[in-house]
Protein backbone atom coordinates (compact mmCIF):
# COMPACT_ATOMS: atom_id res chain seq x y z
CA UNK A 1 0.00 0.00 0.00
CA UNK A 2 1.51 3.67 -0.61
CA UNK A 3 0.03 6.73 0.42
CA UNK A 4 0.53 9.75 -1.63
CA UNK A 5 -0.30 13.59 0.08
CA UNK A 6 -0.73 16.07 -2.63
CA UNK A 7 -0.41 19.88 -1.46
CA UNK A 8 -0.88 23.15 -3.19
CA UNK A 9 1.76 25.38 -2.24
CA UNK A 10 0.33 27.84 1.04
CA UNK A 11 -0.87 31.64 0.15
CA UNK A 12 2.26 33.51 -1.58
CA UNK A 13 3.15 37.12 -1.88
CA UNK A 14 2.62 38.86 -5.24
CA UNK A 15 3.90 42.19 -3.46
CA UNK A 16 7.68 40.69 -1.97
CA UNK A 17 9.42 42.79 -4.04
CA UNK A 18 10.77 38.87 -5.83
CA UNK A 19 12.58 38.61 -8.91
CA UNK A 20 10.76 36.31 -10.32
CA UNK A 21 7.77 33.80 -9.98
CA UNK A 22 9.60 31.02 -8.85
CA UNK A 23 11.50 33.17 -5.99
CA UNK A 24 7.89 34.52 -4.86
CA UNK A 25 8.35 34.07 -0.58
CA UNK A 26 4.87 33.06 1.22
CA UNK A 27 2.93 35.97 2.60
CA UNK A 28 2.21 35.92 6.74
CA UNK A 29 -1.19 34.03 6.19
CA UNK A 30 0.84 31.57 4.33
CA UNK A 31 3.50 31.01 6.88
CA UNK A 32 0.10 30.40 9.14
CA UNK A 33 -1.77 27.35 6.88
CA UNK A 34 1.82 26.28 6.19
CA UNK A 35 2.07 25.35 10.20
CA UNK A 36 -1.54 24.34 10.35
CA UNK A 37 -1.54 21.79 7.61
CA UNK A 38 1.47 19.93 9.44
CA UNK A 39 -0.42 20.28 12.82
CA UNK A 40 -3.28 18.30 10.87
CA UNK A 41 -0.87 15.91 9.51
CA UNK A 42 0.31 14.99 12.79
CA UNK A 43 -2.86 15.05 14.26
CA UNK A 44 -4.30 11.57 11.22
CA UNK A 45 -0.40 10.57 11.80
CA UNK A 46 0.66 11.63 8.10
CA UNK A 47 3.99 11.95 7.99
CA UNK A 48 5.71 11.10 5.10
CA UNK A 49 9.34 9.42 4.05
CA UNK A 50 10.09 11.37 1.02
CA UNK A 51 9.31 14.82 0.01
CA UNK A 52 9.05 15.76 -3.80
CA UNK A 53 8.61 19.76 -4.50
CA UNK A 54 8.79 22.28 -7.11
CA UNK A 55 11.65 24.19 -6.31
CA UNK A 56 10.06 27.49 -6.42
CA UNK A 57 10.47 29.69 -3.03
CA UNK A 58 6.63 29.38 -1.90
CA UNK A 59 6.90 25.63 -2.21
CA UNK A 60 10.02 25.45 -0.21
CA UNK A 61 8.66 27.78 2.73
CA UNK A 62 5.06 25.69 2.48
CA UNK A 63 7.37 22.33 3.43
CA UNK A 64 9.52 24.19 6.04
CA UNK A 65 6.11 25.34 8.19
CA UNK A 66 4.72 22.13 7.91
CA UNK A 67 8.27 20.57 9.04
CA UNK A 68 8.22 23.26 12.01
CA UNK A 69 4.53 21.70 13.08
CA UNK A 70 5.48 17.86 12.56
CA UNK A 71 8.37 18.37 14.20
CA UNK A 72 10.49 15.67 12.06
CA UNK A 73 10.26 14.75 8.37
CA UNK A 74 12.68 14.20 5.81
CA UNK A 75 15.10 16.20 3.42
CA UNK A 76 13.07 17.24 0.53
CA UNK A 77 14.15 16.90 -2.83
CA UNK A 78 13.25 20.01 -4.99
CA UNK A 79 13.23 19.70 -8.69
CA UNK A 80 12.88 22.34 -11.09
CA UNK A 81 10.81 19.88 -13.18
CA UNK A 82 7.79 20.17 -10.61
CA UNK A 83 7.66 24.15 -11.45
CA UNK A 84 4.15 24.79 -12.85
CA UNK A 85 4.23 21.13 -13.80
CA UNK A 86 1.58 19.18 -15.43
CA UNK A 87 -0.21 15.93 -14.16
CA UNK A 88 2.17 13.65 -16.79
CA UNK A 89 5.24 15.27 -15.50
CA UNK A 90 4.20 15.01 -11.70
CA UNK A 91 3.37 11.28 -12.37
CA UNK A 92 6.35 10.53 -14.09
CA UNK A 93 8.09 12.45 -11.13
CA UNK A 94 5.79 10.28 -8.35
CA UNK A 95 6.85 6.97 -10.06
CA UNK A 96 10.72 7.73 -9.26
CA UNK A 97 9.85 8.00 -5.43
CA UNK A 98 10.71 5.47 -2.86
CA UNK A 99 9.31 4.80 0.65
CA UNK A 100 5.22 4.01 1.47
CA UNK A 101 4.63 7.92 2.03
CA UNK A 102 5.41 10.37 -0.30
CA UNK A 103 4.51 14.21 -0.34
CA UNK A 104 3.90 16.43 -3.01
CA UNK A 105 4.05 19.75 -3.08
CA UNK A 106 2.97 21.65 -6.41
CA UNK A 107 1.18 24.66 -8.29
CA UNK A 108 -2.08 25.53 -9.89
CA UNK A 109 -3.54 24.57 -12.21
CA UNK A 110 -0.80 21.24 -12.46
CA UNK A 111 -1.45 19.92 -8.39
CA UNK A 112 -4.88 20.82 -9.02
CA UNK A 113 -6.00 18.33 -12.29
CA UNK A 114 -3.39 15.37 -10.93
CA UNK A 115 -5.34 15.14 -7.80
CA UNK A 116 -8.51 14.67 -9.93
CA UNK A 117 -6.78 12.54 -12.60
CA UNK A 118 -5.28 10.53 -10.04
CA UNK A 119 -8.43 8.91 -8.48
CA UNK A 120 -10.64 6.53 -8.96
CA UNK A 121 -13.75 7.34 -6.85
CA UNK A 122 -16.00 10.49 -6.69
CA UNK A 123 -14.22 13.64 -5.62
CA UNK A 124 -14.88 14.82 -2.00
CA UNK A 125 -17.93 16.27 -1.19
CA UNK A 126 -15.74 19.57 -0.05
CA UNK A 127 -16.77 22.34 -2.57
CA UNK A 128 -12.68 23.61 -2.43
CA UNK A 129 -11.80 20.42 -4.50
CA UNK A 130 -12.80 21.96 -7.74
CA UNK A 131 -10.90 24.89 -6.86
CA UNK A 132 -8.14 23.28 -5.14
CA UNK A 133 -7.03 26.80 -3.07
CA UNK A 134 -3.90 27.50 -1.65
CA UNK A 135 -2.63 25.33 1.12
CA UNK A 136 -5.60 22.56 -0.27
CA UNK A 137 -4.29 18.57 1.07
CA UNK A 138 -5.36 15.59 -1.09
CA UNK A 139 -4.02 12.04 0.76
CA UNK A 140 -4.80 8.86 -1.37
CA UNK A 141 -4.31 5.40 -1.24
CA UNK A 142 -2.73 3.53 -3.45
CA UNK A 143 -2.80 -0.46 -3.99
CA UNK A 144 0.61 -0.80 -5.18
CA UNK A 145 4.13 -2.38 -4.08
CA UNK A 146 5.64 0.44 -6.00
CA UNK A 147 5.49 3.92 -7.11
CA UNK A 148 6.85 2.75 -10.34
CA UNK A 149 2.81 1.07 -10.97
CA UNK A 150 0.85 3.94 -9.84
CA UNK A 151 -1.23 5.23 -12.86
CA UNK A 152 -3.68 7.66 -13.00
CA UNK A 153 -7.44 6.63 -11.86
CA UNK A 154 -6.17 3.87 -9.65
CA UNK A 155 -5.95 6.06 -6.50
CA UNK A 156 -8.27 6.24 -3.67
CA UNK A 157 -8.60 9.26 -1.92
CA UNK A 158 -9.05 9.34 2.08
CA UNK A 159 -8.68 12.53 3.27
CA UNK A 160 -9.21 16.35 1.63
CA UNK A 161 -8.56 19.78 3.72
CA UNK A 162 -7.76 23.34 3.28
CA UNK A 163 -6.46 25.62 5.74
CA UNK A 164 -9.76 27.16 5.76
CA UNK A 165 -11.59 24.11 7.47
CA UNK A 166 -8.71 23.85 10.28
CA UNK A 167 -8.93 25.02 13.66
Amino acid sequence: MKKLILIRHAKSSWSSGAGSDNSRPLNERGHAASRKIGRWLLAEGLVPDTVLSSDATRCAQTYDGILEALGTGPTPEYNSALYLAGPEMMLATLQTASGDTVMMLGHMPGIGEFARDLRRDPPPAHEAFRKYPTGAVTVLDFKADSWRDIQMGTGKIVAYTTPRALP
